[in-house]
């Protein structure tokens, strides 16, 4: 059995009265989409849709793509390891901290993951030295944005940087957007058409809260591509109910824009709390915040019931950093009291 190395282990951990550990909207699932799971029971019965047909087509009017070049899977997780099994990239490349599955989908298919390191004295910014790191032979890099753990979005301007000198030599790149929804940073599935060696990842976990439903998707500019990285999928990989609710969620009028002023506030809120507190809270642009404490907060806040994500896993990170999503202010309220506690109590 697979260690697992990720937040939200609260099937491990019983006793927790607050999950902090992962970076889900507090808002919770839209009512719409909770409606249309009820509403399509009689179609669980079936098998679901193998192609997704109509979840990629409201997926692709969303981005302003043929259907083609959507390819949806059963969560993020999933179109990472799709991806690595059929690229079977030798060498490919990430900053460190970020996103564990990226290395470990690329070394499940024989390839080495070299790691581009980010400085805690610079707020972990992934820096124009970047591109420096793309040396020849590096055949897949990924990037994430905002980036998970750190909460840092790329500039739109780097990341086109980045994918041009990619595209030079040959190489693919892999954007994730999974938490792009909670900023003001744009999309670049726009640039799709003019970098065919790019591929966006995106899911509905993390906005819709839907972690349990496993959806996510990536939208490639060649239609090809999506079809070669389909072939490395189960058949019927997202079920009935994951595609009702995606397509509900896309249906949702001002759901993003409620979220983001949710985070916004709370965000702050803790950023300021926290630092009162004595704790080094990083520069966010998401919807969560990395810490760092020299007192042991994971072991001291999962004794009070709150989980929080150890971040001692991470390329980078020691037992000193741990990060914690924002979620709605009664309970940033509790953790902040929790965190009090345990340090000046």
């Amino acid at each position: 059995m697979l260690r697992y190395e990720h937040g939200g282990d609260v099937y491990g951990n019983p006793h927790i009265a607050l999950d902090f550990s992962v970076n889900v909207n507090p808002l919770g699932m839209p009512d719409g989409v909770k409606r249309a799971l009820v509403s399509h029971l009689e179609e669980y019965t079936r098998y679901p849709d193998p192609q997704c047909r109509a979840l990629r087509a409201a997926l692709a009017a969303r981005y302003g793509l043929a259907p083609e070049q959507v390819l949806c899977g059963n969560g993020a997780a999933d179109l990472i390891f799709r991806i690595a099994a059929c690229l079977k990239p030798r060498r490919a490349l990430a900053p460190a901290p970020t996103f564990s599955e990226y290395e470990r989908a690329v070394r499940a298919f024989g390839g080495a993951m070299e790691m581009h390191p980010l400085s805690a004295e610079n707020e972990f910014i992934l820096g124009e030295d970047f591109s420096a790191s793309i040396a020849p032979g590096i055949e897949l890099v990924f990037l994430c944005t905002p980036n998970n753990p750190t909460g840092q979005i790329i500039p739109f301007q780097r990341i086109c940087h980045i994918v041009e000198a990619c595209r030079a030599q040959g190489t693919f790149v892999v954007l994730d957007e999974c938490f792009l929804g909670f900023t003001e940073g744009a999309s670049m599935a726009g640039m799709l058409q003019a970098y065919p060696n790019l591929i966006i990842l995106s899911a509905f976990t993390k906005l819709y809260a839907m972690a349990g439903l496993r959806l996510g998707y990536l939208l490639a500019g060649d239609p090809n591509l999506c079809t070669r990285i389909a072939g490395f999928g189960a058949p019927w990989s997202v079920s009935g109910p994951a595609q009702a609710a995606g397509c509900a969620a896309l249906a949702e009028v001002g759901w993003e824009e409620r979220s983001r002023a949710l985070i916004k506030k709370e965000r702050a809120y803790l950023q300021a709390e926290l630092a009162a507190l004595g704790i080094r809270v990083f520069k966010s642009d998401a919807n969560f915040l990395l810490l760092q404490c020299d007192a042991p907060l994971f072991a001291l806040l999962r004794a009070q019931g709150i989980l929080v994500r150890d971040c001692s896993n991470f390329i980078g990170l020691d037992t000193r950093f741990i990060r914690i999503g924002v979620k709605t202010h009664a309970e940033n309220q509790m953790l902040i009291n929790a965190i009090t506690e345990v340090l000046h109590g």
